[in-house]
């Protein structure tokens, strides 16, 4: 056999093996690629979500810087009309004194014990009240949050809206619920007097300044809120039900549905 002819069987019995064994270098390279595509694509995935957040971040930041800004402007301004508020409402306690004991009378005179007991509770509480209003006379307004929290919801009035934060709305819902309260012991007081229903005969409908400070508020908002939810409170009283609240354990609360469609709050920022 020549040296041709073995090369040529060589080169024959090479190119069978390759064939038979079949290039799998490139084939079994794919994975690797796609592998690596995939880890690409989670770390760009990775980087846009960590870009997002900054960017959110900074975002709060700016606001939270905006609203300091905000409230360092108009505090001054905040607390003239505190103070102003409070002077107003001192005011109005000392000619409700008046109102109040003419009222009493009237009960006694009428023989409605029950109403009568009620709004002396009713009149004990209010004095109070007056009590720690008159010792707000040095108030401190430095360290009331109130003063450096910018305005961030609104709520209606007669048609017009107001603006106010959190400590705002807190009393408000709160005005709402005490009234709620009020309204149910007027309520059952004149049921046991065998009474004609009649909220508004109320001494504390009339009032409605029950859990009021002079505070974050202005009191005919307050006084607003106080008096729609006394009106339920006092319907449940007459009527001995708990459609609009709940009594149990000495303990009285409107429905939280209730509240939020007297109070209907709007965030504004």
């Amino acid at each position: 056999m020549t040296a041709g002819v073995v090369n040529r069987a060589l080169v024959a019995i090479g190119i069978a093996a390759v064939a038979s064994c079949g290039l799998s270098v490139p084939a079994g390279a794919q994975p690797q690629q796609g592998h690596t595509q995939q880890d690409k694509d989670q770390q760009k995935a990775q980087k846009r979500a960590q870009q997002g957040q900054a960017k959110a971040q900074k975002q709060q930041d700016q606001d939270r810087q905006q609203r300091q800004h905000l409230t360092q402007q108009n505090q001054q301004a905040l607390m003239d009309r505190q103070e102003l508020r409070l002077d107003q409402y001192r005011k109005h306690l000392d000619q409700q004194q008046h109102a109040a004991q003419q009222q009493s009378a009237e009960l006694q005179r009428q023989h409605r014990e029950a109403q009568y007991r009620y709004q002396q509770l009713y009149i004990a509480d209010l004095s109070q009240q007056q009590v720690r209003i008159q010792s707000h006379g040095g108030y401190d307004y430095g360290r009331d949050l109130y003063l450096f929290q910018a305005p961030i919801y609104r709520y209606s009035r007669g048609g017009r809206y107001y603006e106010t934060n959190q400590f705002g709305i807190d009393l408000l819902r709160r005005g709402v619920n005490a009234g709620y309260e009020q309204g149910r012991l007027a309520g059952l007081a004149d049921q046991q007097d065998r009474w004609p229903f009649n909220y508004r005969n109320s001494y504390a409908y009339q009032d409605a300044n029950y859990g009021y400070g002079g505070f974050y508020v202005d009191r005919l908002d307050y006084n607003n809120y106080f008096r729609e939810g006394f009106r339920r409170g006092y319907e449940d009283g007459y009527y001995d039900r708990s459609q609009y609240g709940t009594y149990a354990n000495g303990r009285t609360s409107i429905l939280a549905a209730v509240l939020g469609a007297i109070l209907v709050v709007e965030a504004t920022r």
